[in-house]
């Protein structure tokens, strides 16, 4: 791939992300794809919530396996993705996204929401979409946002504008590399914390990047700035959590039960290698295992911060606390929610490579209720 349409500062000290001086705007052409799960949290009651993971991941494999000459910047949210592509692309950008909403229907029983909303548009409300590269490995970037545009372009399509259909039924897209073997990974410090932090409307931008940088200030006490992922990698176990998932997101063609039993050998084979840490050729299990862990984005900024974080209640504690007295000066509002664990969906293009991507979330609805509290919080406060 390369990247020459979506060149922007790059950066690796995650403390960057409230510096407007890194964002660039996005070419004026560009388009903003977005997807969500339609009433995750029925989703989430029954326990799916890895399936809804996989439904936002799997918007972004589509795209990138459409357009595989960009590179192009996107967000997971958990429940949905955001991605931003030039106008050549559209054509292909939009059947992706309807056979990806095909299939979170057919395989998924998940109703994802799917739009593609011009920049132009966005701008012309007078809010834009500006772009920066955070580095968390030299092999892997992810792009952080700011501006106001995501959500502006987020009200457009819960509002039906710019909605792209599902595909008929039989219209798969190409998922190719998108897997969710790994087990839930629990807390080694008391809780896993979904923590979404947005500027309230009013509050300079100054102010919101000085509260930012507070909280993160509080979680440098905290082992690997609370990073959920062990060091070594996530555990592995057989047989994994995702089989089903898996399966129904690589058959082509096949029946599920076929490709269930195809993909048990090879899981079951990637299972030994990666549990023993044993060298195949120039395959390195250990290392592929702790790549995992640098490449997962567990901190993001997507017009606010989102983090997935494995602290203590205490910390968690002093964290909610201090947001809250923040919320109530003006500065912002955020959303937070509380588990045992976390979960990992990936995209791995080439296991040998170290440019494999890890998208962390909490398992029990993670991104998806904190949002919900967000929005709870955030409807109390006009109301009062």
């Amino acid at each position: 791939m390369n990247d020459s349409t979506h060149a922007a500062a790059v950066f690796d000290r995650f403390e960057r992300v409230v510096d407007p001086t890194i964002y660039q705007p996005l070419p004026g052409d560009d388009l903003i794809g977005m997807t969500d799960v339609v009433n995750s949290t029925d989703a989430i009651r029954e326990g799916r919530y890895k399936a809804v993971n996989l439904a936002g991941a799997a918007a972004i494999t589509a795209v990138m396996n459409a357009v595989p000459d960009e590179t192009f910047p996107f967000a997971f949210g958990g429940d949905g993705a955001t991605i931003a592509v030039g106008a050549r692309h559209a054509a292909d950008v939009r059947d992706a996204l309807a056979r990806t909403a095909a299939f979170a229907r057919d395989e998924l029983r998940l109703d994802l929401r799917a739009a593609l909303i011009p920049l132009s548009v966005i701008r012309e409300a007078g809010v834009d979409v500006r772009m920066a590269w955070f580095e968390p490995s030299p092999e892997v970037r992810y792009a952080m946002f700011s501006g106001g545009g995501l959500e502006f372009a987020e009200a457009q399509m819960k509002a039906g504008r710019f909605a792209i259909e599902p595909a008929p039924t039989g219209q798969r897209p190409d998922l190719t590399g998108l897997s969710c073997r790994y087990m839930p990974i629990t807390s080694q410090n008391g809780v896993i914390l979904s923590l979404i932090v947005k500027r309230s409307p009013g509050a300079s931008e100054s102010d919101y990047g000085v509260a930012v940088m507070e909280i993160l200030s509080l979680l440098h006490q905290v082992d690997r700035d609370g990073h959920p992922v062990p060091t070594q990698g996530p555990p592995v176990r057989w047989p994994p959590q995702g089989l089903d998932l898996e399966a129904r997101a690589s058959r082509r063609g096949e029946t599920l039960a076929w490709r269930k039993v195809k993909l048990a050998v090879s899981v079951a084979t990637s299972w030994l290698i990666l549990k023993t840490g044993m060298r195949i050729g120039s395959f390195d299990a250990a290392h592929y295992l702790r790549q995992t862990t640098q490449n997962t984005d567990f901190r993001k900024f997507d017009d606010g911060l989102r983090m997935t974080l494995d602290c203590s209640e205490a910390t968690a504690d002093r964290v909610e606390k201090r947001l809250g007295e923040l919320r109530d000066r003006g500065v912002l509002s955020f959303g937070a929610f509380r588990q045992k664990q976390a979960l990992i969906t990936c995209i791995v293009p080439d296991p040998l490579h170290n440019d494999h991507m890890h998208f962390v979330d909490g398992a029990e609805g993670g991104y998806a209720l904190a949002a919900r509290r967000l929005k709870g919080a955030a409807m109390a406060i006009r109301t009062s």
